[in-house]
């Protein structure tokens, strides 16, 4: 027996993995989802979300993807993994996401041959969207200028490929290392941690999903949790996951906060930082 059959859950509910049968929309983020999409459903070029580590980010640039029609969009999405990439790796990375065949060594042939491929999706009659995850690693000059002359490939009418931004609060910082591309955000959005109420219904969501109506967990543990965790996805996920362990353990069939204390001390997740 593990904690799963103990307290009725079908699969884990509090994996930190992306499963999007798990989203929660919560009131911020459907909010940040309409503006995202509203960005690109228009054509403005650039749209930025930026939020603190585990507050959803990549998970809204996963839900986002799924939600892009492909009758109406050619979209990938591109997740950025160090910073000492340069431009020349960007542009053939986002030369080959929008479908470009036989990727040219030289700049200007490949700007050509990505100007070609953007016309074509644009006579196709659908929009060009590239999602950038982790967007905070493209910190020099030299990359955000290649955005910004990405964004100036036009046709009456409009911008031939939508970008969006994913990414930590100091991708604000570095998009100003091109003045004139951070002018050309049109949509920016901050995405803030849970209240206690939010965190609660996110919590018995999950639980949900996974079989369970959470009955285990008293109203003072959700709390717990949330001043824990500080609202954030990611820590309530992990924090969750280790109660539920936990209880298993000692054999609890009504989760207490003094658990949740005990956890979060493991994780150094003192009231300091409550």
């Amino acid at each position: 027996m593990d904690y799963l059959e103990y307290y009725g859950l079908k699969e884990q509910p509090f994996t930190n993995s992306i499963d999007n049968r798990f989203y929660y929309n919560s009131v911020q983020h459907g909010e940040a989802l309409l503006r995202l999409k509203y960005a690109v459903s228009t054509m403005k070029g650039l749209a930025v979300l930026l939020g603190d580590i585990g507050t959803g980010k990549t998970t809204l640039a996963r839900r986002m993807l799924d939600e892009l029609n492909e009758d109406e969009y050619e979209s990938a999405l591109l997740v950025i993994i160090h910073s000492s990439i340069t431009a020349e790796w960007l542009l053939k990375k986002i030369a080959i996401q929008l479908g470009v065949e036989v990727i040219a060594d030289d700049k200007m042939s490949l700007l050509s041959k990505v100007y070609h491929r953007l016309i074509e999706i644009h006579e196709s009659g659908k929009k060009a969207v590239v999602l950038i995850d982790e967007a905070q690693m493209l910190n020099t000059r030299e990359i955000m200028e290649e955005f910004r002359g990405l964004l100036n490939l036009e046709v009456p009418g409009g911008k031939l490929v939508s970008f969006v931004f994913f990414g930590l609060p100091e991708l604000d910082v570095h998009l100003s290392l091109d003045e004139p591309l951070k002018q050309r955000v049109a949509v920016k959005y901050r995405l803030k941690s849970f209240t206690s109420e939010t965190t609660v219904e996110y919590i018995k969501h999950r639980l949900s999903i996974a079989g369970s109506d959470g009955g285990f967990l008293t109203e003072d543990t959700l709390e717990a949790i949330h001043q824990y965790s500080r609202g954030i996805p990611r820590l309530i996920n992990t924090l969750c996951d280790n109660v539920l362990l936990e209880g298993y353990l000692t054999k609890k069939t009504r989760i207490d906060r003094d658990i949740v204390e005990g956890i979060a001390y493991d994780f150094g997740l003192n009231m300091d930082h409550a």
